[in-house]
């Protein structure tokens, strides 16, 4: 007899989803499926809009990371017009690009997860949220939020707004920033800086007790996969630009690749269960689950090419080896990734380079425009075909959350049965959330697949349900 235990809602993500575990009779998870709700149909969306539209419409995905789709389309408007953009226009994009990474990194640790980190996994559900967290540790929650702003008013210095952005065109960005905006992205980015280096002790050691006091989470959460990320041209950390690269279970280099190849190594599949799609890498004839995320991308990268992160890299590696396969430590590379982002950009603020121009002519043309960025959740494509008129004719979005599926559902299973007891209690369900904010999924951006929509009609008379009527997958 199979039993099933239903999380729903999972809480402190971005988006709506729930959980289902299959138990089989001795109470051990046989199967694990993470299930998003929600439905946005982008791909269909795009198409017969006008592609010098794109930048614009794909940040109106997600209110949380809407400059990794804005700068993505923009990109690969830029090479489906086969330009190369001015200097100044890819610092400003990354520089903007970095303002966003604080931004997610800084919301996903300090109030999405930041609760888990203060309360442990068996704090009160009551208390167990931002309003607890500011009561209970007042100066982190306040530094935490002030860094996560410092993010964003980098990215509407740069990007017009601080959400939904709307500078990044073909060809580069719309405008040249003056010297009052230089000056303010410098003082921005040095602020930053120093208020990371303020708060990253205190977090680390929040994540450590953590797993202090949870061992189960790092001594039976380790599952092998694969991993995809962006490297440069020296192998190190690159958000912005790079080449893909993806390592085995064992951190050997399987292969080296263009966004524009995706489709000869990645396979996409719609689920029954969900409206994000699985998606599993395919070489030499075999399909293979892999990850893109933080923990991905020390995995593929050769180091970090500033000198904070990269002595806070190496610690990582010493205590938890390399290739490391614990979702749980996806936290802690956020760390030194948002450590990264602050020292970047104070480093591309202070590019002289930035005063450039910052676009050329790149007509909108025939043909296909295919690019890639690190979204702070992992690898984003994006891929479109685009007619003579200019008009876009089909759209495909590979999206990092959709990529984690499937690692995302054995973390859920390896994760209940390490902390299931005899009964389903509040840290069991709390420690099972903690491990998909690890993840840091991003819902509204996953879900483009067309799926089987789940539909559950009760008819009522006099308080009582006389009908039900149910289409797809119901738990």
């Amino acid at each position: 007899m199979t039993t099933t235990i239903k999380i729903d809602p999972v809480t402190r993500i971005e988006g709506h989803a729930k959980v289902l575990l299959d138990c089989d009779a001795g109470g051990r998870i046989t199967q694990a499926n993470f299930c998003v709700n929600e439905l946005r149909g982008f791909e269909r969306i795009l198409l017969g809009m006008e592609a010098h539209t794109l930048p614009q419409i794909t940040a109106r995905i997600c209110g949380v990371c809407p400059t990794a789709h804005h700068l993505v389309a923009a990109k690969a408007l830029d090479n489906c017009a086969g330009v190369e953009i001015p200097e100044a226009a890819k610092l400003l994009r990354e520089l903007m690009y970095m303002g966003h990474v604080i931004h997610s990194h800084a919301l996903s640790l300090f109030v999405l997860a930041g609760p888990d980190l203060v309360f442990g996994l068996g704090g009160d559900a009551a208390t167990q949220n931002i309003v607890g967290m500011a009561q209970r540790e007042p100066e982190l929650t306040k530094k935490g939020l002030r860094l996560r702003t410092l993010g964003q008013k980098i990215n509407e210095v740069i990007g017009g707004r601080g959400i939904h952005p709307v500078t990044a065109v073909a060809g580069g960005l719309s405008f040249a920033i003056s010297d009052g905006q230089c000056k303010r992205l410098q003082d921005l980015s040095t602020e930053a800086l120093a208020l990371v280096q303020d708060l990253f002790g205190k977090t680390r050691d929040l994540l450590l007790g953590l797993f202090d006091n949870n061992p189960k989470l790092l001594s039976q959460l380790n599952i092998p996969t694969w991993y995809m990320g962006s490297v440069n041209s020296n192998g190190g950390l690159n958000f912005y630009d790079g080449t893909l690269r993806v390592v085995n279970e064992e951190g050997v280099v399987q292969k080296e690749f263009q966004a524009s190849e995706y489709q000869d190594y990645l396979v996409e599949r719609a689920v029954s269960y969900s409206y994000a799609k699985e998606v599993y890498f395919e070489h030499q004839g075999a399909e293979h689950m892999y990850r893109v995320s933080t923990l991905a991308r020390f995995n593929v990268i050769d180091g970090i090419e500033t000198p904070l992160a990269q002595a806070e890299f190496e610690k990582f590696k010493q205590r938890f080896g390399r290739p490391c396969h614990n979702a749980v430590l996806q936290m802690y590379a956020k760390l030194v990734e948002l450590l990264y982002a602050c020292e970047h950009a104070v480093e591309l603020s202070q590019t002289p380079a930035i005063r450039g121009t910052t676009r050329v002519e790149a007509p909108i043309r025939a043909g296909r425009g295919v690019a890639h960025i690190e979204a702070p959740r992992g690898t984003l494509i994006h891929d479109y075909e685009i007619d003579d008129q200019g008009i876009v004719r089909a759209a495909n979005m590979i999206i990092a959350t959709q990529q984690n599926t499937a690692a995302i559902n054995e973390s859920i299973k390896e994760g209940a049965n390490a902390l299931l007891t005899n009964s389903v209690d509040s840290k069991m369900l709390n420690g099972i959330e903690f491990i998909i904010r690890c993840y840091d999924p991003c819902l509204a951006c996953s879900t483009h697949a067309i799926g089987q929509m789940g539909l559950d009609i009760e008819v009522r008379h006099n308080g009582k349900v006389t009908r039900r009527i149910q289409r797809g997958s119901h738990a």
